[in-house]
């Protein structure tokens, strides 16, 4: 499923137009991406938590030269799925 597709099921499953749905879509993720750029974690009981990890600083190599080179730090986001997700999936 792509967004565009999330959108028109959440457009379907709550009688909104698609217009106000793709607003909604859209502020949850602007919601959880500006949680999460403050360093904050989203926890959706049920389904799952975003957070953020801290990568450290590493040394990696270019696979083309063989060089040596310096790979900055860097934050990741995460997502660790909730029981009710899984036990859906399973």
């Amino acid at each position: 499923m792509n967004k565009q597709e999330l959108i028109g099921t959440v457009a379907e499953t709550s009688g909104l137009g698609k217009g106000d749905a793709t607003k909604a879509v859209e502020a949850v993720f602007d919601a959880i991406s500006t949680s999460l750029k403050k360093g904050d974690e989203v926890r959706l009981v049920g389904f799952g938590t975003f957070s953020v990890s801290k990568r450290k600083a590493s040394t990696g190599r270019n696979p083309r030269t063989g060089e040596e080179m310096t790979i900055k730090a860097s934050n990741q986001p995460k997502f660790k799925a909730g029981k009710g997700l899984k036990d859906s999936v399973n």
